[in-house]
């Protein structure tokens, strides 16, 4: 029987693949972020996971607001990068687990989740901004991709978020071969990059939202959109994705790293966990 032994929640973001792509991890701007992830990338290579879920949001590279699926769920053995615009990166194809996706579909499907089935999918900065942070572009395990709408109104709910991490959680259990899973959720934290708030940032709310989500992550799910938005800017709505990676681990966990840094635009989140019975 499968089985998830850890969950990382990350901040994604543009400016992360760029700094990492040009080489800053000693420029005194971006050395603290990176210092931050040196801990969580030892974790991961020490538990060295047979694969990964990641729950994250596409920026209008997959998917576009003609057709903006609540959920869709990528169902290949490999996902090629996006081009954002400035053309792709240096980084390799991501693997994937066709047959845990399958499996993986029908059981969300029986569980009453609906996603949209992708046979074909590439991934953007959504995932691949954190990633190498975390592998040094050595992909540690296949990847699953499960992309998500905090875009276009209207979008789930945090209790769904969390609702689709125990979810998550039933296929992992159900899959009949034995693996070790690890949960990846990403989502930018305080920020808004529109409107009279450009630039508007809350490193007390993002902080606070990281102790509510380890100890005390109901709170969060009775959270309405305008709480997040209104707390950290429109565009950190997308917070309510981190609740699905920790609706998959149970009540309690056991916090293995945590960082966060706020620079610039934006307030930069990590933190893992693992299973208390891991």
């Amino acid at each position: 029987m499968a089985k998830i032994v850890g969950g990382i929640g990350c901040s994604h973001a543009p400016s992360l693949a760029h700094s990492y792509d040009r080489g800053l991890q000693n420029d005194p701007m971006w050395a603290p972020l990176f210092r931050g992830y040196a801990p969580a990338k030892e974790w991961l290579d020490r538990l060295r996971p047979d694969l990964m879920v990641a729950v994250y949001n596409d920026h209008m590279n997959r998917f576009f607001f003609d057709a903006y699926p609540t959920f869709a769920l990528g169902v290949s053995d490999t996902y090629p990068q996006a081009d954002e615009g400035w053309g792709k990166r240096d980084l390799p194809d991501l693997p994937g687990h066709a047959k845990f996706s399958w499996h993986f579909a029908q059981s969300l499907i029986e569980d009453e989740f609906d996603p949209t089935i992708c046979q074909e999918m590439t991934l953007d900065h959504g995932i691949l901004s954190v990633l190498p942070l975390l592998t040094d572009n050595r992909w540690p395990a296949p990847l699953v991709p499960l992309a998500a709408n905090v875009i276009q109104h209207p979008v789930p709910t945090p209790r769904r978020f969390f609702r689709l991490g125990q979810a998550i959680r039933h296929a992992v259990e159900s899959y009949p071969e034995d693996l070790r899973v690890l949960v990846v959720a990403t989502g930018g934290m305080s920020h808004q990059l529109h409107g009279e708030r450009f630039g508007f940032i809350n490193p007390d709310w993002d902080n606070e939202f990281l102790d509510r989500l380890e100890n005390d992550p109901q709170s969060l799910v009775a959270l309405r959109h305008h709480d997040y938005m209104e707390r950290g800017g429109a565009e950190s709505v997308e917070m309510i994705m981190w609740l699905a990676m920790r609706g998959t681990l149970g009540e309690k966990v056991r916090r293995i790293h945590r960082h966060y840094y706020a620079p610039m635009l934006t307030g930069y989140g990590l933190v893992v966990f693992e299973t208390a019975s891991h």
